[in-house]
């Protein structure tokens, strides 16, 4: 009767708008006063887990993130990376598009954030392709699948908190993530191709070898960003959450003492922005600590892992599963709300089958991506939809075509764990 109070009432205040937060806050109150009675509900213990939810040191990577993400598009970054993209791949058969997808790819070792990646290269890539003579559907719609990239390739702000919840290495995750990241980035643009020769989209002149030394050298310090951050993670010299805060030190730096481009009131402005995003973030995290206990207080994991290995113990089988329900998840929940409420219930069943959790991590987080670009909550979609000023209906329609690189990689991971555990497990020991 608990299980179905849980599901039941969780998706109907989801369904009717509620906050996900409020909603997973809430539900664990009904779940409380039905199974103790309005005057037995121990304030103190949910008190406690709602704080103990974000009392966590990796947690401190979250916010910091989100800062690098709004700073690195206030400091004049994103047009620094698009015209280096531009200088080097600009010139081959839809080259604006693998421009998009190599930009989409750099800034997602900064920010960790689709919805950044959409927003703050978006205005640039779209206007840029519509000018070249790409359609400004297919404009928006190379944007939008590309910044699904953002949180696959290190850093990760869904990783983080994956890693938190599930009691996983975000080191291992982060780096488990740069080869599936990688592939995304190469399938895309193997589907621009056949798009813009199908479509006779043009074919610029080639940069002179002048012209990419100068735009590299405009870009030089905005490139070290990623490699500041994936390096230092990768040699030890820093957590995950230390090289968020690092990032923030240089994306500060460059916007501030190099580009010259952060005013002290834009300044103030990333500030507050990035603190509206972090209180969210933290306050769905909060709430979704307290229902994951009542979750694993009331054996919810346990039943719902015997009655799927009652079908099967196949790992693959298993993994098919889960893939096809985060799928479906997707459509309807926000990517960080289904990593709270979904891990503490999948990582039992995960771990009792034996499938690697650094391995898992990186499917759960890639199958939630895709949802970013599914209609009706698709973040991702409605993002680029206001960017780039067309109906949503015609982006929708025209990112379809993407799903298919989406799909393959997620299904080779699935099928081929080694792509997500081998760099791990060779830098990290992991």
């Amino acid at each position: 009767m608990l299980v179905w109070i849980f599901l039941i009432v969780l998706l109907g205040f989801i369904v009717v708008g509620m906050p996900v937060g409020f909603a997973m806050g809430i539900t664990s109150l009904v779940v409380l006063i039905f199974d103790r009675g309005l005057l037995d509900i121990p304030f103190g213990i949910a008190a406690q887990r709602i704080m103990y939810g974000v009392n966590s040191f990796p947690l401190l990577a979250i916010p910091f993130f989100l800062l690098v993400g709004r700073i690195m598009n206030t400091a004049g970054v994103t047009d620094r990376i698009f015209n280096f993209c531009n200088a080097l791949i600009g010139h081959i058969q839809g080259g604006l598009g693998h421009v998009n997808i190599l930009a989409s790819m750099i800034f997602a070792g900064m920010s960790g954030s689709a919805v950044s990646d959409a927003v703050g290269l978006g205005q640039m890539e779209i206007k840029a392709m519509k000018d070249a003579g790409y359609s400004i559907e297919f404009s928006a719609a190379v944007t939008a699948a590309s910044a699904t990239i953002g949180p696959i390739i290190p850093p990760s702000i869904p990783m983080v908190l994956f890693g938190v919840l599930g009691n996983v290495s975000v080191g291992a995750l982060f780096i488990g993530g740069l080869v599936p990241g990688v592939m995304m980035g190469l399938f895309m643009m193997a589907t621009v191709t056949v798009i813009a020769k199908k479509r006779d989209y043009p074919i610029r002149k080639r940069s002179s070898f002048k012209e990419i030394l100068q735009s590299s050298a405009k870009a030089f310090f905005s490139l070290l960003t990623p490699a500041i951050l994936i390096g230092g993670i990768w040699v030890g010299i820093f957590t995950p959450t230390e090289a968020a805060a690092v990032a923030v030190v240089y994306s500060l730096f460059l916007g501030l003492v190099l580009y010259r481009e952060i005013t002290l009131k834009s300044l103030v402005q990333v500030l507050r922005d990035s603190l509206d995003d972090a209180a969210i973030i933290l306050f769905i995290i909060s709430a979704a600590s307290l229902y994951g206990w009542l979750l694993a207080r009331y054996r919810i994991p346990v039943t719902l892992a015997e009655a799927i290995l009652s079908i099967t113990r196949d790992p693959l089988y298993i993994l098919i599963i889960i893939n096809l329900f985060l799928l479906m998840v997707g459509f309807f929940m926000e990517s960080l709300a289904a990593i709270n409420i979904l891990t503490p219930i999948l990582m039992p069943l995960v771990t009792q089958v034996g499938i690697n959790p650094v391995h898992f991590g990186v499917v759960m987080v890639l199958n939630l991506m895709i949802g970013l670009i599914t209609p009706p909550v698709g973040m991702v979609l409605y993002a680029t939809q206001r960017v780039a000023g067309i109906p949503f209906e015609k982006l929708q329609k025209s990112v379809m075509i993407f799903f298919i690189p989406l799909l393959l990689v997620l299904a080779l991971i699935t099928v081929f764990p080694v792509l997500t555990t081998w760099l791990p497990s060779r830098i990290l020991g992991r």
